[in-house]
């Protein structure tokens, strides 16, 4: 049975999406990156990023930090503590700015010798498996993946997931597929391929391709959950369902604003269900127009009766 994860995605992957994700058979739920930091000076952001259902376990929670000690004394003192997640993450993958230029995410694929600090020290104290996520390298002059995974196996990790671009790649271009390859021969734990799965045949082609024991998908299930269950269908079944209508898109949408009030509040849900909008709709007939009105309104009531009369109009 191949692992068919969501990749953990800031200001994406939260409670909501995660377990819409869930209900189409995401496998493996990832939450969004939390700080060590942020636990350490107990940052109530970063308690809000770590409420966790058991209706969407098995879940990784993922941290992310450049000091190891800090990162071991947060999990032996705070998350060790936790019985709602059943694997700990270290994100080792992340290119935005504000995150590398402290050293953290995917800056740290520039030095290996610190990437076994953590993981090791991590991995010590932790009373959960732990996994890291990396990327293909920090550039094209210094592509080292086979070797940070190398240290992060030997260092007692459970498993590796991969994102076939570089940091200064970013998400530009096209994922190098041959580098999840080499991983994946070059280690004995489990490794997850993540980049470019947009369709159940991307996720069969990359594991017929790479040999690697699952997928993990990010963008492609950005306003679109429904793929986890189309990516279990086709692999574990051989079949392949069709793709979801718009109506289906618009149902879905309305369902995950709901969610969002019942877990922040409609004001802050109806801000942040305008860019999960923009991708459920993307692709419709005259969607543009219709996300700009959308993101001039206020209330559940107004959007759902906006997206309600949009369908009519496009079916």
């Amino acid at each position: 049975m191949k692992i068919i994860a969501l990749a953990p995605m800031a200001g994406v992957t939260d409670l909501s999406f995660r377990l819409l994700c869930k209900e189409q058979n995401a496998g493996l739920i990832y939450t969004e990156m939390v700080s060590a930091k942020g636990l350490y000076y107990g940052d109530q952001n970063t308690k809000d990023l770590m409420k966790i259902k058991k209706e969407e376990r098995p879940v990784s929670l993922q941290i992310f930090g450049s000091d190891p000690d800090i990162m071991a004394k947060m999990v032996e003192e705070k998350l060790n503590y936790k019985d709602d997640f059943d694997r700990l993450d270290i994100n080792m993958g992340c290119p935005t700015p504000k995150i590398v230029k402290n050293g953290d995410g995917s800056a740290l694929m520039k030095n290996p010798k610190l990437v076994g600090q953590i993981v090791s020290k991590v991995v010590k104290v932790s009373n959960k498996p732990v996994t890291v996520k990396i990327r293909k390298g920090w550039d094209d002059e210094h592509i080292n993946a086979v070797e940070i995974a190398k240290v992060i196996e030997e260092s007692g990790a459970s498993l590796v997931a991969i994102h076939g671009r570089t940091r200064e790649e970013y998400y530009s271009g096209s994922a190098d597929w041959d580098i999840i390859k080499k991983v994946k021969e070059a280690i004995n734990i489990p490794l997850l391929g993540n980049g470019d799965v947009f369709s159940p045949q991307d996720a069969k082609k990359m594991i017929d391709y790479t040999g690697c024991d699952g997928v993990m998908i990010g963008r492609g299930a950005q306003g679109n959950p429904f793929i986890f269950n189309r990516v279990d269908k086709l692999l574990n079944e051989g079949v392949l369902l069709p793709e979801p209508t718009n109506g289906e898109k618009i149902d879905m949408c309305i369902k995950h604003l709901k969610l969002l009030i019942e877990h922040k509040g409609e004001s802050v849900a109806v801000k942040e269900i305008r860019k999960h909008i923009g991708w459920y709709i993307k692709g419709m007939h005259n969607s543009s127009s219709i996300r700009g009105k959308l993101n001039e309104l206020d209330s559940k009531e107004k959007i759902i009766y906006t997206l309600n009369n949009y369908i009519n109009e496009i079916e």
